[in-house]
């Protein structure tokens, strides 16, 4: 249809004047570009810091840069906003170099969330020091550093990047071979600091405590240096991981170029049910369009499966060149070589159309892309603008297009396109007081350095904690000292990232003589992936899971053609442990407490290519998965004349809706929370609906909720009663639905328990 070689702006405006395609687009937006605002490189800058910079040819930093900079050199701990492409990195390069040039016995240890984005930062700190003619060691120190270089890297390793794994368990426990480093260390750097929420970001500012108290035995204090993408909490997220004062930088310096918004909605094909085409088969056809275009494109999707379904369908374009490499997927799982060649061919433009989950929002160096497709949102603003900035990183224009899903917050997103503009980026959550979180650490803490009575820990009062480690006999008290006394390594035992301790290794046995890793998958998720019969997906290539050992964690697979994937259901119980807040209103009643959560993978569906139609199903046999957290419930007497079934089906009803707005309201990421229907709860027998936080131990989202459900069920309601639809649809209650009823009586319900909150 298109012509190739086309620019961004000449493809919308043919976009504009094509009549199927105009009338999927509901909006434009455009955000103009703007002119970088410069500030004079410092006078005590090293002179060969400016030899440096000139060979880049710098001349002037960035506004931000400078105010980083001054910071840094003021022993003022600071946490840096500013968008994707802005510079970031100069904020801690330059005053770490400065303190080191001034002082060679000075380090610095930089942490980021993924292996990817540290040899990626010593790529681009190397350049700077090779510029620079000076004598200044940097190292990555993670599981793929040789033992021959490791002992280097602690002795003589000026710059130490590594990732809070590594830090948890392979430097902190080992501090006595790292004297030089702590001794001396005299900035920390956190870069990408808006992916440490959740259950991460919790364990992440516990190993932080841990770091700062092994620096105080060696008799260092460091400066903290945060850099992050927009969150609505960012000094607060800051302080509650480093346990510091910041301050605030959040004006950037850095030009911009011109970046058009698309809000384009798939049209309706079921128009009795207001059901749209999928989102998956528009971003298919779209990406086509950009690739004949000859743009680089990145197109995100929020699963793995999507992800390989697109791959899968955008190859096919292709498939008459031999050997052509030109589309490619990227996600978690994929072997770090495979991701390295992927970004390499970013790069260099020898990829025009990548594929991603959101494992490409951070900031890895991938070039300069032109455009970007989000299928469905990203399930925050954050996440978003993360996204939308990977196109036209270096002030060029940039086309962003979303493509709304048919669910209630996609729907909404898209009717709503100034709440993408003007709505507030989400507060990243942590939880540094979740006490299986703080238990776990405090023995990692009593291994690396015994506790003394009346001991801190970070912010906490832990005598009553310790002694109860003694009584375990996992710690030996004296008359004021604390020891630890296994013979087990704590860190060892504790991930960062996951309530499950292992992932799943998924080995390829196509070759019968040749078995071969090609990924590996988290445990959670592994029940509904990688469970027997399922269609593994890797890089638009099929592979069928003939066997899945539960208690080895491994996976075989292997090499299949078929013209379906595989969805699976998971079933959830909920039993309430102990209520910690509970309210009485007329027939209803809210509470809030622990709950334990028993989750099973049930069955699954097979679902053809390109129709979308199911073709069969087929049942899973899996132990299920018990995981302890924090919950708000809301319980209510069944109604009079109202059946089970009716109840059933619109509880079922409102929690999909509830479940969809949540995060507009919370400010959270989808993923964050949960809301379940139980017609008979255990704990009371009654119509039920949960609200819980997807982390061992919660991180206090649906504690938040216990005090404002009306509002959320105040806009689920408007929401609904909006809706063009008139039984319910995927965009206000779920594909559920039976007949126009389902609808009405998801209205009447949200408006029952309105009246008993004393709302309209």
């Amino acid at each position: 249809m298109w012509s190739k070689k086309k620019t961004v702006d000449e493809l919308l405006h043919a976009w504009q004047q094509h009549g199927d395609i105009r009338e999927r687009i509901e909006a434009i937006r455009t955000i103009e570009a703007t002119p970088a605002r410069y500030a004079p490189l410092p006078d005590e800058l090293h002179p060969s810091l400016r030899l440096a910079l000139a060979h880049r040819g710098v001349e002037q930093l960035y506004t931000h840069q400078r105010e980083a900079f001054d910071y840094a050199m003021n022993k003022q701990s600071f946490t840096a906003v500013t968008p994707t492409a802005s510079g970031k990195s100069y904020c801690y390069h330059l005053p770490v170099l400065q303190m080191i040039l001034t002082n060679k016995k000075a380090r610095a240890l930089y942490l980021f969330p993924t292996k990817a984005l540290a040899q990626d930062q010593m790529t681009d700190v190397n350049a700077l020091i090779e510029a620079s003619g000076e004598d200044v060691l940097s190292y990555t120190y993670d599981g793929d550093t040789s033992p021959s270089v490791r002992q280097k890297v602690r002795k003589a390793g000026h710059i130490v990047m590594t990732n809070p794994d590594m830090l948890h368990s392979g430097i902190l426990p080992h501090h006595t071979k790292w004297v030089a480093l702590f001794e001396n260390l005299e900035y920390i750097v956190l870069d990408e600091l808006h992916t440490y929420k959740g259950v991460f970001g919790s364990h992440v500012a516990h190993v932080i405590r841990r770091l700062q108290r092994i620096c105080a035995f060696y008799g260092s204090s460091p400066t903290f240096i945060c850099t992050s993408a927009t969150i609505q909490n960012p000094r607060e997220l800051a302080e509650s991981l480093t346990n510091t004062k910041h301050a605030l930088i959040t004006q950037s310096g850095a030009p911009t170029g011109k970046k058009t918004f698309v809000f384009y909605n798939p049209p309706i094909v079921h128009p009795a049910f207001n059901v749209r085409r999928s989102a998956v088969l528009e971003v298919r056809d779209l990406a086509k369009q950009l690739y004949d275009a000859n743009i680089q494109t990145i197109v995100f999707a929020k699963s793995r499966v999507r992800v390989e379904m697109l791959v899968t369908y955008l190859q096919q374009f292709t498939k008459h060149k031999l050997h052509d490499e030109t589309i490619k997927g990227y996600r978690g799982g994929y072997l770090p070589s495979e991701r390295r060649l992927i970004e390499k061919g970013l790069r260099d433009g020898t990829i025009q159309t990548v594929v991603s989950t959101n494992a490409l929002e951070l900031g890895v160096d991938i070039g300069q892309l032109q455009a970007c497709i989000m299928t469905g949102y990203p399930g925050n603003i954050a996440s978003a603008w993360q996204q939308a900035g990977r196109a036209g990183r270096r002030q060029e224009s940039a086309l962003i297009i979303y493509v709304a899903q048919n669910t209630a917050l996609d729907q909404y997103i898209i009717e709503n396109p100034d709440f993408f503009f003007g709505g507030d980026p989400e507060a990243a959550r942590i939880a540094p007081d979740n006490m299986l979180i703080l238990m776990d650490h405090l023995k990692c803490a009593a291994f690396e350095l015994p506790f003394r009575k009346g001991d801190m820990y970070g912010e906490f009062y832990i005598d009553e904690l310790l002694a109860y480690l003694a009584e375990e006999r996992v710690l030996f008290a004296t008359s004021d000292t604390w020891h630890w006394m296994s013979d087990r390594f704590p860190a060892h035992d504790i991930s960062l990232r996951s309530a499950a301790q292992e992932n799943v290794v998924i080995i390829d046995q196509t070759e019968t003589t040749n078995y071969r890793v090609i990924g590996e998958m988290d445990t959670y998720s592994a029940m509904t992936l990688l469970h027997e019969e399922a269609i593994y997906m890797h890089q638009g290539t099929q592979y069928q899971v003939e066997v899945l050992d539960w208690n080895e964690k491994k996976a075989y697979v292997r090499e299949v053609n078929v013209d379906y994937f595989t969805d699976a259901n998971l079933a959830v119980e909920l039993k309430v442990m102990s209520e910690d807040e509970t309210e009485t209103l007329g027939a209803a009643h809210i509470g809030y407490g622990d709950v334990s959560i028993l989750a099973q993978a049930t069955m699954f569906k097979k679902i053809r290519f390109n129709t979308h139609d199911n073709i069969g199903s087929g049942q899973i046999h899996l132990p299920p998965m018990e995981m302890h957290t924090t919950a708000t419930w809301l319980s209510f007497e069944p109604f009079e004349r109202w059946g089970e079934e009716r109840i059933s089906t619109a509880l079922i009803s409102v929690a999909y809706v509830l479940q969809s707005l949540t995060p507009l309201f919370v400010h959270c990421d989808r993923a964050d929370i949960s809301v379940v229907p139980q017609m008979k709860a255990v704990h009371n027998d009654l119509p039920t609906l949960f609200m819980y936080d997807n982390y061992p131990g919660g991180i206090g989202l649906s504690e938040k909720m216990y005090t404002s459900l009306p509002q959320l069920l105040t806009r689920a309601r408007d929401h609904v009663a909006k809706c063009r639809c008139e039984a319910g649809c995927p965009s206000c209650i779920g594909a559920q639905s039976i007949d126009a009823q389902s609808k009405l009586d998801a209205l009447l319900l949200m408006k029952k328990l309105l009246g008993l909150f004393g709302q309209v």
